[in-house]
């Protein structure tokens, strides 16, 4: 096939810097003359509890964050106070106690610093694939269509404001492979307050095995009189795991700025640049692991990258009945790895760059008739990916670089999408579709033909979403969604004759019930996942990875989650309890492993925890337990001696905080805790071609002290 050379993407990034900035110039005026003649308000022939209309108060729209009681599908919000409550050292701590998520290290980066391994309802976590993840709600994958999956993932715990996890009823602002739910990191928020606030704070973690690390974070911001607001924050890393010779090291920096220009309009915008550089000791064997599971026998692997991102929003309510807002964002990023094979010959270097250009113009117009009143939302998305994957071969005894190749990516997604929230008394129906047209090239330099693959895909994508509000604290709810993944770059030139490639699409249908109220706050729902042609990689194959369809799987279960904070008035004021269950049932619906489950998830996971609260002392304990798990498709449960293969037995793991406002010392907190007080010994598996076992954290003492101003 004849090679194609891709675009480059720097010639048109001022052409469309000046047709956005023309967009938003005559937007805005004619948003300022509408402003004076903004028609009579609706307000009271609108069905009693109708949120507002409010695109940018949530990365979804329409009033979600004024609603999250009401939100027509299962979704769990997590906010600052309640992440340092856990205790967590890292965002895949914190997701493993929210119901229906599986966070694990099952993969050749083994616990580092530089990958999120997330698996919503049974489906696959090694780097998180079918999620779509964002950052302020921006799409966090460094090419979110052509290459998703995160083995490079530019965020950290500690400049998070809130944890927003939506399972199911999203799939039409966000996509297009959204069957593992949407995932939104939201950065801290600039103050609204005169002047300058902010902390500043260290914590020291001391593993039990290997080493420690210490965690920094930053934060100052405020506002000015004439509405200007600006924030900086920093995070950093430094140290070591609990394997040996697992240091790592991290930055992430942010500058994020507000600007109002009339009382209902603004413009905000971020700039970051994050680095980092991971040691990962990889998998043991069976013996190896007996003699000492903190081990490294792969000294010479590492992961490392670099990402400079920025963007730019424009918002304005232009009345009570209608709002647009329209971002645009691009980064610019590096990442490699260096992995030795299992014989020790040969060390794998892969380099990877990516640059990435989105912009997402939406629309929300209230109309009122009679008793119905529809919020009808249209939006699009244009991304643009353009990288290169190169890959070559070093001899760790004589330094020879061998085996040069590279291959250029290209993708090109339009997604256009319309939705029409309709209330009508107490009952909210969503529905709405979803197009995406992606076109995507992926060109081999390296043979001698020259490779060329391309691949169009055109897909509606509808769903619809409905909620009852029973009363003003219950809500019950149902959804039905689609979702679709696209052969990624990777994957595209590894098919044969004998391996062809096709598209995922997965339905989803969910059901569930949510209480509100002054003291308790309870979630219960049942889904069901059915994925039409599943792409699963070839356990222990690499250079190159092999992808196969793994054929129809069906994913079900129920996911149960409370929150009870007794009375404060009475005998057990400052006490408050939470717990969550989830049940989830993944198998394999055709082929030779028919009826069996599904790789790396478990069937069963719980998270039981308490606080006490008394002057200026606070108490926690939890608890956190998932099932077994198998590590192939075939469900072995005998281990192979290089432990890629067997039963992932389960554990349970108990961790203590305490925390301490210090008297006297205005703004000062002093927090120590221990992660797996028993010091369980657990392990999860590779599932690439560094194989074998990979010990979970041991106990974990750590110590925290922050000052805020």
């Amino acid at each position: 096939m004849t090679s194609i050379t891709p675009p480059s993407f720097k010639g048109r990034r001022a052409p469309c810097a000046a047709a956005i900035s023309l967009a938003l110039l005559a937007f805005h005026g004619a948003a300022i003359a509408q402003q004076g003649n903004t028609a009579v308000s609706a307000q009271a022939e609108q069905p009693a509890g109708l949120e507002t209309i409010q695109v940018s108060g949530d990365w979804l729209g329409t009033g979600l964050q004024n609603s999250v009681k009401t939100y027509p599908g299962a979704r769990t919000v997590v906010k600052k106070d309640e992440i340092e409550n856990t205790g967590a050292v890292s965002i895949g701590d914190l997701l493993r106690r929210i119901p229906g998520v599986q966070a694990s290290d099952n993969s050749g980066t083994a616990g580092s610093a530089i990958a999120l391994n997330i698996g919503v309802r049974g489906l696959a976590g090694r780097y998180s694939p079918r999620s779509t993840i964002l950052l302020d709600g921006i799409p966090l994958a460094s090419a979110p269509y052509g290459q998703p999956q995160l083995s490079f993932t530019s965020i950290s715990l500690n400049n998070i404001e809130s944890v927003d996890v939506i399972r199911g009823g999203g799939a039409v602002r966000f996509g297009p492979q959204n069957v593992g739910g949407i995932i939104n990191f939201k950065t801290r928020s600039i103050p609204n307050t005169a002047g300058i606030s902010g902390d500043a704070s260290v914590r020291y973690n001391s593993y039990g095995q290997g080493g420690s690390n210490t965690q920094y974070t930053a934060f100052a911001g405020g506002q000015a009189d004439n509405g200007f607001g600006m924030a900086f924050l920093y995070s950093g890393q430094e140290g070591s795991g609990w394997r040996a010779d697992s240091n790592e090291r991290l930055n992430d920096f942010a500058l994020k700025m507000r600007y109002e220009l009339t009382p209902t309009s603004e413009i905000y915008g971020k700039v970051s640049y994050y680095d980092v550089m991971s040691h990962t000791p990889g998998g043991l064997t069976v013996a190896q692991y007996n003699r000492d599971p903190f081990q490294n026998t792969r000294k010479r692997d590492y992961w490392s990258g670099n990402r400079t991102a920025f963007d730019l929003g424009y918002l304005n309510t232009i009345s009570d009945n209608q709002e647009f807002e329209i971002r645009t964002y691009f980064n610019d990023s590096t990442r490699a790895s260096t992995l030795i094979n299992a014989a020790g010959t040969s060390l794998a270097h892969q380099p990877r760059n990516y640059e990435t250009f989105g912009i997402e113009p939406r629309y929300t117009q209230r109309f009122v008739t009679g008793k119905f009143t529809n919020d009808v939302t249209v939006g699009y998305r244009y991304i643009r990916e353009r990288g290169d994957d190169n890959q070559y071969a070093e001899s760790p005894a004589t330094g020879v670089l061998s085996g040069f190749s590279k291959q250029l990516n290209s993708t090109d997604a339009h997604a256009a999408y319309i939705d029409d929230k309709i209330a009508i008394g107490a009952w909210r129906i969503t529905p709405g579709l979803r197009f995406e047209h992606i076109k995507t090239t992926r060109i081999d330099t390296s043979t001698t033909s020259g490779g060329t693959f391309n691949i169009t895909n055109n897909k509606p994508l509808p769903s619809i979403n409905v909620a009852y509000l029973l009363t003003p604290e219950l809500t019950l709810f149902s959804n039905y969604n689609t979702s679709f993944g696209i052969v990624q770059n990777t994957q595209l030139n590894t098919q044969t004759a004998n391996n062809p490639l096709s598209p995922e699409l997965a339905k989803t249908v969910e059901a569930g019930a949510r209480w509100k109220g002054s003291n308790l706050s309870a979630e219960a729902s049942v889904f069901n996942i059915k994925f039409d042609n599943q792409i699963e990689s070839v356990p222990g194959t690499a250079n190159p990875t092999i992808f196969r369809n793994l054929g129809k799987t069906e994913h079900n279960g129920i996911e149960l989650a409370v929150d009870y904070a007794f009375d404060k008035d009475g005998a057990l004021r400052g006490w408050s309890m939470f717990a969550n269950y989830t049940y989830t049932r993944a198998l394999q619906k055709s082929g030779v492993n028919s009826g069996k489950d599904l790789p790396f998830y478990s069937r069963t996971t719980d998270t039981i925890g308490t606080r006490y609260e008394v002057g200026p002392w606070n108490f926690n304990l939890s608890t956190t337990h998932q099932s077994r798990q198998f590590a192939d498709a075939a469900n072995t449960v005998a281990e192979s001696a290089d432990g890629s293969i067997g039963e992932i037995p389960g554990y349970r793991i108990w961790n203590a905080q305490m925390g301490w406002k210090v008297p006297k010392a205005k703004g000062f907190d002093v927090y120590a805790g221990v992660n797996n007080l028993t010091d369980r010994r657990y392990f999860t598996r590779t599932t690439d071609g560094n194989l074998g076992r990979l010990v979970g954290a041991p106990r974990t003492v750590y110590v925290q002290g922050r000052y805020s101003f």
